[in-house]
């Protein structure tokens, strides 16, 4: 018997595997890279199970938004019309309206039809990457956000999101058609845009006393990302509002280890050595401040209230002007400014500052109380 046969056996036998192999290789869909499944699983690699599974996906989409947004938003292989309809589809079919707090995922900004800054980028990137563009977040590292407190600074990074479109970076914010003050940008990755998400709500909570949940909140935000110098300054905020102001200076002091420059929590630094009895280590830190290139605003608000205090109100009104021309629409400046001028006896500019922080903020309780004051007969 010859041996030929068997070659071509064994041909068709390897063709029989092959065939079916390739032809469910051709059938193969796609899948694209899922972005909210990679934050979950970095939620996982950095936080314990019952934590980590009830965290949000700050830009995920419900399958109500995302059949809307196919709905709405037409195919197309252009780029920038992708672009320009997402914004569309936020800012006209939406309507879209600006609310400072609370912040907000995707599904409730879509929901509520308003958001703030974070807010936005997260349906912007919910929905652009829906529509298979490549959205990222961006933090702007030349404009900040600050709050203060008892004394205290709290920080918040102003996020918007970015794209590049032919090599150039784009960014997109609540905004899209007013020109930018702001020029310098970082991009950041999901888990740190998850860290200020709930950086975001940490802060919101302790500006309406809340400082158990605040501690929930920013307890997460640091251990996503424990090198958030933002989130560890109001950790150390929230441990100084519970009580626990040793505490709150380790945490000043491991935020300072990441970056020695940082001004708001060496700012808070100096209040928590003062209300330990460590005078001599505040004053050396209120040194270190006044030698840097400071742009914080409320570094100049302590220092003015501290003068106020020690009865030095002509030196209280240097340090409150330099505040003011650092930042006028804080409420607090300008509450600042009104009690050096009730010290002054230049009660007419304390009135003029003092309406100013009632249109910025209504429901102040120490700009009501000063409305009072001023308000009576022997003012």
């Amino acid at each position: 018997m010859s041996d030929r046969p068997f070659p071509n056996v064994a041909a068709r036998l390897l063709a029989a595997l092959l065939i079916p192999a390739l032809g469910l290789a051709a059938c193969t869909t796609y899948e694209p890279f899922d972005s909210g499944d990679y934050l979950k699983d970095q939620y996982h690699k950095r936080l314990e199970p019952p934590v980590a599974d009830k965290l949000e996906v700050p830009f995920e989409l419900s399958d109500e938004l995302r059949a809307l947004v196919h709905q709405r938003i037409k195919p197309s292989t252009d780029v920038d019309r992708r672009i320009e309809q997402v914004q569309e589809f936020i800012h006209y079919y939406l309507g879209l309206e600006y609310e400072l707090t609370p912040t907000r995922n995707a599904v409730q900004t879509f929901h509520d039809a308003k958001g703030n800054c974070m807010s936005f980028t997260n349906l912007f990137i919910g929905v652009a990457r829906e529509m298979r563009l490549d959205p990222f977040y961006v933090e702007v590292t030349d404009f900040n956000r600050w709050n203060y407190r008892d004394g205290m600074v709290l920080s918040q990074g102003h996020i918007v999101a970015g794209l590049y479109v032919d090599g150039k970076l784009h960014t997109y914010d609540f905004l899209p058609y007013r020109p930018k003050t702001y020029k310098e940008f970082k991009q950041i990755d999901d888990v740190t845009a998850a860290a200020h998400y709930y950086n975001n709500l940490a802060a919101e909570a302790l500006m309406r006393g809340d400082d158990e949940k605040a501690l929930e909140w920013v307890q997460i935000a640091t251990r996503i990302a424990p090198e958030f110098t933002k989130a560890i300054n109001n950790y150390g905020v929230t441990l100084a509002r519970m009580g626990r102001v040793e505490e709150a200076l380790d945490a000043y002091q491991r935020g300072l280890e990441v970056d020695p420059g940082d001004v708001a929590i060496l700012s808070n630094m100096v209040r928590a050595y003062q209300r330990l009895g460590r005078h001599a280590e505040a004053e050396a830190t209120l040194e270190k401040i006044e030698s840097f290139q400071n742009t914080n605003p409320f570094f100049f608000l302590y220092r003015g209230e501290l003068a106020l205090a020690e009865n030095r109100p002509e030196e209280a009104l240097e340090y409150m002007r330099q505040a003011f021309r650092r930042e006028t629409e804080i409420p607090e400046i300008h509450l600042g400014l009104v009690k050096t001028y009730m010290a002054l006896g230049d009660l007419d500019r304390a009135r003029h500052h003092l309406e100013r922080a009632l249109k910025l903020d209504a429901t102040n309780a120490e700009a009501l109380k000063l409305a009072r004051l001023l308000q009576q007969p022997s003012s």
